[in-house]
Order: C-alpha cells, then sequence, then structure tokens
C-alpha cells in the first residue's frame, strides 16, 4: 500500500516536516512494507519556508526587528532559476505570535509591529529577488502593515522600490481589513486584544486605510485576504501584489497531485482538528481531494474537537488524538514527537488491508473518543 503523509504544522509543538517525519515512521514501524510518501504542508503561516525548502532554493537567513524590537533570526527561500528569482518569506518569522517571549496581552497586541517582514523585503530585493512569495499568518502584528512600509522607507518609497516585483500574498484568510469580519474583530483576540483593545485597534485601521487607499489609487480594504496577518495583507495589496491560496503554492510546490493520484491512503493533520478546519484550512483541501479521488483520508491531530458525526459527514475515515493517546494536554505537546509516532503506529497496527477501512475509524485505536 502507498501512503501519502501530509500534514500541516502542529501548533507550536511540531513543524510540518517534523510531524511528517514522525507520522512516516510511526506507521513503518508496523507495516514496514508499504511506501510512504511525505509531503508536508503549509496555508503560509508558521513552517511555510521549511515546507518548500525541503524541494528546492536555498535558505538564507537574515536578522531583523522582531514583532516587539528584539532582533530575531528569519530564515527566508531564494530560488534563482529557471526564470525569474523568487525569494519566499514567511511573516511568522518575523512577526509571529511565538516570538513575544510569553502570552499574548493587550500590550502586545497594540505594540506588535511588522518592520521586520518590511527589511527581509529589502534583503531578499538586494539579493536579487524580483518575485516575492509572501506567506501571511501566525501573526503577532495588527498594524495594517504600517511598520513594513515604514522600514521601505515609507509609502511613496516602498511604491518605487517594488514597482518592478511581482508580489505574491500567499494566504487562506479570505477576511477584509475593517468590520466585524475584519483583522481586529476576528484575530485581535488570538493576538491578547481585549474588547477595548479590538476597538482601538479598529480605529488605527480605519485611519490606516486611507493611507493605502492612496498608495494604491483604491480602497484595498475590502480585498479577500486584506485582513490577513493583522492587515499585512492589505499593506501588501496596496503595494502591488495579488493574493493566491497559500496551501496551493505549498500544493504544487510538492507535487501533491502527482503523489495523491498513486496514494492508497492519505494522512494529514494539524493542532487541533475543529470547525475550522473545515472551512477551507489545509487539512479540509486535502481530504477533500483524497476523497474525490476515492482514496481514504486519516487525521492526525493534537486534540480531536469535532464530533464523530461531523468527521463521518465530512468523509473522513478516521481522526485520531495525540492527547487521548498521551493522556493529558501537558505530556502531549512536551512529548508531541514520541506521542505522534506512536499514534501512527498504534493506527498502522490496526488497518486492515489495502483499500480497507480501520476497525475503528472514527474513534481511534482501542476505541478512543
Amino acid at each position: 500500500m502507498t501512503v501519502l503523509v501530509a500534514p500541516d504544522s502542529f501548533g507550536d509543538t511540531l513543524t510540518a516536516v517534523a510531524a511528517a517525519e514522525c507520522i512516516a515512521a510511526g506507521w513503518l514501524a508496523a507495516r514496514a512494507a508499504d511506501t510512504v510518501l511525505l509531503a508536508p504542508q503549509s496555508d503560509g503561516g508558521p513552517g511555510f519556508v521549511e515546507v518548500l525548502a525541503s524541494r528546492f532554493g536555498t535558505v538564507r537567513t537574515t536578522r531583523v526587528c522582531g514583532p516587539l524590537g528584539a532582533g530575531v533570526d528569519a530564515r527566508w527561500l531564494l530560488d534563482t532559476g529557471p526564470h525569474v528569482a523568487t525569494a519566499y518569506l514567511e511573516s511568522a518569522q518575523c512577526c509571529g505570535l511565538h516570538q513575544l517571549g510569553g502570552a499574548p496581552t493587550p500590550r502586545t497586541a497594540l505594540a506588535a509591529g511588522t518592520e521586520g517582514l518590511g527589511e527581509l523585503i529589502a534583503a531578499a530585493l538586494a539579493a536579487g529577488a524580483r518575485r516575492l512569495v509572501i506567506g501571511l499568518g501566525g501573526s503577532a502584528t495588527s498594524d495594517g502593515g504600517a511598520g513594513l512600509i515604514g522600514a521601505l522607507g515609507g509609502p511613496g518609497a516602498a511604491r518605487e522600490l517594488l514597482a518592478d516585483t511581482e508580489i505574491v500574498v500567499a494566504s487562506d484568510v479570505e477576511n477584509p481589513l475593517l468590520g466585524p469580519l475584519g483583522a481586529a474583530s476576528v484575530f485581535g483576540p488570538q493576538k491578547g486584544a481585549d474588547p477595548a483593545t479590538v476597538t482601538e485597534i479598529e480605529d488605527r485601521l480605519t485611519s490606516w486605510s486611507r493611507v493605502l487607499a492612496e498608495i494604491a489609487g483604491r480602497d484595498v480594504g475590502e480585498l479577500p485576504g486584506a485582513g490577513a496577518a493583522g492587515g499585512l495583507g492589505a499593506a501588501l495589496l496596496a503595494l502591488g501584489g495579488h493574493r493566491v491560496s497559500g496551501a496551493t503554492v505549498v500544493a504544487q510546490a510538492t507535487g501533491q497531485a502527482e503523489v495523491l493520484a498513486a496514494a492508497d491512503l492519505v494522512i494529514t493533520g494539524e493542532g487541533k482538528f475543529d470547525s475550522q478546519t473545515l472551512r477551507g484550512k489545509v487539512v479540509a483541501a486535502l481530504t477533500s481531494a483524497a476523497i474525490g479521488r476515492g482514496v481514504p483520508a486519516v487525521v492526525f491531530a493534537g486534540q480531536v474537537v469535532l464530533a464523530a458525526d461531523e468527521i463521518a459527514d465530512a468523509g473522513i475515515t478516521g481522526a485520531y488524538a495525540i492527547v487521548d493517546r498521551a493522556g493529558s494536554v501537558e505530556l502531549a505537546m512536551s512529548d508531541a514527537a514520541a506521542q505522534l509516532t506512536g499514534l501512527a503506529t498504534d493506527v498502522a497496527a490496526r488497518w486492515s488491508a489495502p483499500g480497507e477501512q480501520d476497525r475503528d475509524s472514527r474513534t481511534g485505536p482501542g476505541g478512543w473518543e
């Protein structure tokens, strides 16, 4: 049997690459005769560069300003051929939540800035890149990209600097910049903002949106993806960027369609398998593609929040949680690699035969729920 292992990252505990390696090792421990194909995925958030770097390009590291001002080492990818030199940048490398040094608060929600991404763009241009693919997601910021544009010399200078550069905004977030579905209202609380802070951020972004409109010559705030990464999407769109699905960028780079065609089983995964997953995240896109081909799809996750009937209605063969195997959230996170490897072994050992469902699908080995 040929098994495609294509997870997203598991939050802050495992990168997509590490998760794929754990699942593959665990599966082969129980089913050594199977062929396992690894194709870790990302939607443009944390792990975007690492996933792509496993396939092509040269990884570079640049010291830039972190979300709260301290310097951070941001990894990015330069691909020099055969066509235009392309730099793949990840906003989370410059201004990610994980770089706050602690839990997000109202103070950090207001203070976190995007200057580092502007510095990273400048470094990529200096290295010869004329096409930028920028993954958005996992940011601590809600400044609408004001820091980025400031780091590039201001609105006029930034627009001129990037005039001959293609900017690809890689994000699966479709939210606008403002309003009840905008950056402040939807994502602000995830970044530590309390209700009063959400209102303050919304007011700040409203004022900033007028500057972005002057840069672009039109209102970009209503465009899909403008609210991504605390409004970074709006700034990049104003500078001439166009949005594409981050998951699609990675799927194409990893040859997902080709390996999916050869698979008898698809295993994907993420940190938390919940209702948001089914609204277009990497896991949903991959399981849907597998199901469309008549290939069973299995999900591994740190936690499985969806009910059994929701999983069944989505056509997914089985969903298995690390926390159920570990017995506690604390152990599931502190020992994530070993627990995920063991979980994959448990599921593989119970897999009946190529093309057949796990005997305990949707509840997990041993009748977990």
